[in-house]
């Protein structure tokens, strides 16, 4: 590890602590050479996560679409920011649990069970542009499923 104050390597480790809800090592350290203190992260080295659209292009998986598509959604109905984020990350995660490749369908279908436990009105928006309705009857559908999936397919 290279010293931030005099430039030359050799260090050693003088504390290490988990940081950031335990998703990377704090490590402090002092300089073989100059004594000077500074402070390391280290994390695990995610590989990126890949969406594969409908025409079979792939594309690297971005937040900030998911936070786009849902404010848009969301848009005049009673969601707070904080919301989007949220959305954006447990989508993020769940994911990640299936792999490295994940299908544009996928993140949808995610986004939208997400979107179906916060606000009804923002996940059937939601769902007409994910979907691609083009007529009412396809707003009856989906309003249909968005209530089957609130209430539960054993009280259905």
């Amino acid at each position: 590890m290279r010293c931030p104050g005099c430039g030359l390597e050799g260090s050693k480790v003088v504390d290490s602590r988990s940081a950031d809800e335990s998703t990377s090592i704090r490590r402090r350290r002092v300089c073989d050479h100059c004594a000077h203190r500074f402070t390391t992260f280290e994390r695990i080295e995610e590989l990126p996560l890949i969406v594969v659209k409908r025409s079979g292009d792939r594309q690297p998986f971005d937040r900030c679409r998911i936070v786009a598509g849902v404010r848009a959604a969301a848009k005049g109905r009673p969601v707070e920011e904080g919301k989007l984020d949220e959305i954006a990350v447990a989508v993020e995660d769940a994911a990640r649990v299936e792999g490295n490749d994940v299908s544009s369908e996928r993140v949808g279908r995610l986004v939208l069970d997400q979107l179906t436990d916060l606000d009804e009105v923002t996940a059937l928006r939601f769902a007409s542009v994910y979907k691609g309705f083009t007529e009412m009857a396809d707003f009856e559908r989906e309003l249909r499923l968005i209530k089957k999936e609130l209430i539960g397919p054993a009280e259905s």
